[in-house]
């Protein structure tokens, strides 16, 4: 299993943010999550990257929990937010410092270019603009590729989709498609865009207050589905 969560909890004073009794994500899947705004779907992808502390239960990586070890983070790749980037480097700086961390062999950069190349454009292969500069949605392509650059097993994206002009959404989503099809890639994707979250992964879940309620393999009714539940009309 490739990461396995056990009675988490994470709460705020009396707010319990988010509460998960058992989850797993096999080695090799495409897991969705959706859910409307602070459900905890950031939450939930940062305690598996261990920018935040539990406040109870385990979130294991490979058999080993994450905020009690550091072996993980060689195979996992992220993307959050801006958050994520050093803002006063150019991209190519930028990507030349995420290779420097995981060991990626530069004589590779030709390589970088065939699989990024047409998702970033020479606009920002070729940029010296300091990533402040950038757009929002050039700053996420930014991220993206920094994060799939070592070629991870684990890639952590949330909300990948928004703020990117409709091309640049068809590519991504070509790039993801292709990491689905990897039996060695473990993905997590969270988005709004139901469409888009049941084009690129394998199984969806829906979050709702902190609470997984549904959990979905992908199929052609699961679209219909999702759009069936946030449809409701509140009581």
């Amino acid at each position: 299993m490739m990461i396995e969560m056990d009675s988490l909890v994470k709460s705020y004073g009396d707010l319990t943010a988010l509460e998960i009794q058992h989850l797993e994500i096999p080695s090799g899947e495409s897991f969705g999550l959706v859910g409307n705004n602070g459900a905890g779907k950031t939450t939930l992808f940062s305690l598996v990257l261990d920018l935040i502390a539990p406040t109870a239960g385990s979130i294991r990586s490979r058999g080993s929990e994450v905020f009690r070890s550091e072996h993980w983070k060689a195979y996992t790749g992220a993307y959050l937010d801006e958050k994520f980037l050093i803002e006063f480097l150019t991209p190519s700086e930028y990507f030349d410092f995420v290779g420097g961390l995981y060991r990626v062999d530069w004589n590779r950069e030709n390589e970088f270019s065939d699989r990024f190349g047409v998702f970033l454009g020479d606009e920002l292969l070729e940029s010296t603009k300091l990533i402040r500069e950038l757009s929002k949605g050039n700053q996420k392509k930014v991220g993206i590729a920094a994060a799939l650059l070592a070629h991870p097993a684990v890639v952590v994206l949330d909300e990948p989709f928004p703020h990117l002009d409709p091309t640049s959404v068809m590519r991504l989503k070509r790039i993801l498609s292709a990491l689905r099809a990897d039996p060695g890639v473990t993905m997590l994707i969270s988005s709004h865009d139901l469409t888009h979250v049941t084009e690129v992964c394998d199984r969806v879940a829906i979050l709702d207050k902190g609470h997984i309620v549904r959990d979905l393999r992908t199929d052609e009714t699961t679209l219909r589905e999702l759009q069936e539940y946030f449809a409701v009309e509140p009581d």
